[in-house]
């Protein structure tokens, strides 16, 4: 191969950063992970000889396989580290304007992330539920179009079992894709939450959950927040009032996120947590809020 030759390759590898980023965030759930994930895989790129890299005919799908790779790595050891979580382990939330395309400059928190209005923190607890395998199956197949044949090279199993585990997972996204509810309707009923919870109306609260209602609050044991998940409307209710009545001087705003709009904590200028919702029936199903600052850096450094 020519020096001019391996310059375009090079170029082609370096620019799979934003699809390698992509895919390990679906894959892992955080942004620190992904990036980990995708450094891990470049690391091997750099690991060949010019005769190995020479002989690899598309280094996209090679760098393709090779991060289905790491992050399957990843996804087995992270399940006794999230077994020994402080509290509910939760997907990183994504900003809208993680989503923009074109028009990123260098070093733009939407460079980085490199995602898509696909990824929702409602898919990506979906994605979370599933085995190692199944996810990766599912992921690498129906979002980036690998054929089961390679991922079968990557998991460890047949191109059958592969293509078993990818409708397996499919199932269970459509199923939950089937609970969903247009935007407009969604944020209608976000702004019914927001107005109740800054007007410290309880009754008003109560009437836009779900009886059956779900919390989940996610401080990674660095700030406080509920160690177990919280059920049912009225408890739900009262959590979220005394969290805001321990702090004063937090501001509650509307914040559009991948799931639509959203709502984000301020304090001191800063976002110190974010919630998204998922809405049924005209009634707020599930709440998961984001307080783990390690989890937040794409929004503080939005803010500043």
């Amino acid at each position: 191969m020519s020096p001019e030759e391996r310059e375009a390759v090079q170029d082609e590898v370096l620019g799979a950063r934003r699809h390698l980023l992509a895919l390990a965030f679906r894959m892992l759930g955080t942004v620190a992970e992904a990036e980990d994930a995708v450094q891990e895989t470049y690391v091997r790129w750099f690991r060949l000889t010019d005769e190995e890299r020479d002989a690899i005919k598309t280094p996209r799908a090679w760098l393709t396989r090779a991060a289905g790779r790491v992050c399957l790595n990843v996804l087995d050891s992270a399940r006794v580290r999230r077994e020994r979580y402080a509290g509910p382990w939760l997907p990183e939330p994504i900003p809208a304007y993680a989503f923009a395309t074109g028009g990123s400059p260098a070093g733009d928190p939407a460079e980085r992330a490199a995602l898509d209005d696909s990824i929702s923190t409602a898919l990506l607890v979906v994605l979370e539920s599933m085995t190692p395998a199944e996810r990766v199956s599912f992921v690498l197949h129906d979002v980036f179009a690998l054929p089961f044949d390679d991922i079968a090279g990557i998991v460890g199993r047949s191109s059958a079992a592969c293509r078993q585990l990818a409708a397996s997972a499919r199932r269970r996204v459509e199923q939950d894709g089937n609970r969903s509810v247009s935007r407009a309707e969604h944020d209608k009923v976000v702004r019914a939450f927001a107005a109740a919870a800054r007007s410290a109306d309880l009754a008003a609260l109560i009437a836009v959950l779900d009886p059956r209602v779900v919390l989940r609050s996610d401080g990674g044991g660095r700030v406080s927040a509920a160690r177990r998940p919280v059920f049912g409307a009225d408890r739900v209710a009262r959590f979220l009032f005394g969290a805001l009545e321990r702090y004063p001087g937090t501001e509650v705003r509307d914040q559009q996120t991948s799931d639509g709009l959203g709502l984000a904590l301020w304090s001191e200028g800063r976002i110190t947590g974010v919630a998204t919702l998922d809405v049924l029936a005209g009634l707020v199903t599930d709440l998961r809020l984001m307080m783990n600052p390690d989890k937040l850096t794409l929004w503080r450094r939005d803010t500043g």
